[in-house]
């Protein structure tokens, strides 16, 4: 019997840069929220792995061991076949691949198949958040995970279909050594709280890349114009920004309003968390 999946989008909320260990990996302070916008999974047990990609962002999508939810199939010990629904543009920073690996061992989880969070991890830094699929402070490499506490947010996430290679913005970052969130993350009552506090938070790669690509700056200079905006930022290395609002309400019409003036960006309106 089929067994269906949903991979939500993640959303960088902050993403500080606080340091880079000696083999390369950099180490973050970040908030991490989801969307109830994703990908959709289907999995179908069998004799043997394969996997067909379908939806508006399939093309270039592999269908082989190159995938991170055919890798994700193999820690977990998984066969048979997965059709993966392409709804969330790759390369996007918000976390397509990497939840949809995260899925994938939810999936097999619930099949009462063990996968250790080592083995999460050696899939990517984002797939251990992934797995928890719900508000998260991250920190070190994607290891340190400590639940939060967050209202729903209003927000409308725009990707303008440019892909940047998360190696050329680490390598245009000023600096590695970064100052970390506060120590203690408030609780807030409204979007509007939870806004103001997070103007004071940063994305760090934010600068460099919209240093390579200047379409992402325009992302986000068209989602600060849009009416009822409290916040604009880009999520993760780019190329999805995203902006909060007082309700669904303006985040639909803010949807309306941008898709209306740039047709050929990727834009949903979405609650996160």
């Amino acid at each position: 019997m089929a067994t269906k999946a949903f991979a939500p989008a993640k959303v960088n909320l902050t993403l500080h840069v606080t340091g880079q260990q000696a083999n390369g990996y950099h180490e973050l302070d970040s908030l991490v929220v989801f969307a109830d916008v994703g990908d959709t999974l289907e999995f179908s047990p069998g004799p043997d792995l394969s996997m067909a990609v379908i939806g508006e962002h399939a093309a270039g999508v592999p269908v082989d061991g190159r995938n991170l939810v055919w890798k994700a199939a193999e820690a977990a010990g998984w066969t048979g076949h997965i059709v993966l629904n392409k709804v969330l543009p790759h390369g996007g920073g918000i976390g397509g691949g990497s939840s949809d690996a995260a899925a994938t061992l939810r999936m097999a989880t619930d099949q009462g198949v063990s996968v250790s969070s080592e083995a999460a991890l050696s899939l990517g830094a984002d797939v251990p958040v992934c797995r928890l699929a719900r508000a998260t402070r991250m920190r070190g490499i994607g290891e340190q995970l400590d639940p939060v506490t967050l209202p729903p947010l209003p927000a409308l996430l725009v990707n303008p279909g440019v892909e940047i290679p998360t190696g050329a913005v680490f390598s245009a970052l000023e600096s590695r050594e970064n100052p970390p969130m506060p120590m203690e993350i408030p609780l807030f009552e409204a979007p509007a709280d939870c806004a103001e506090w997070l103007r004071h938070q940063r994305n760090d790669l934010e600068p460099p890349t919209t240093g390579l690509a200047p379409d992402v700056a325009r992302v986000l200079e068209a989602l600060s114009d849009t009416k009822h905006a409290l916040l604009s930022r880009m999520s993760g290395s780019g190329s999805t920004c995203f902006a909060l609002y007082p309700t669904m309400k303006d985040a639909h019409f803010a949807a309306y309003e941008i898709g209306a003036a740039h047709p050929d960006w990727w834009c949903r309106a979405a609650q996160l968390n």
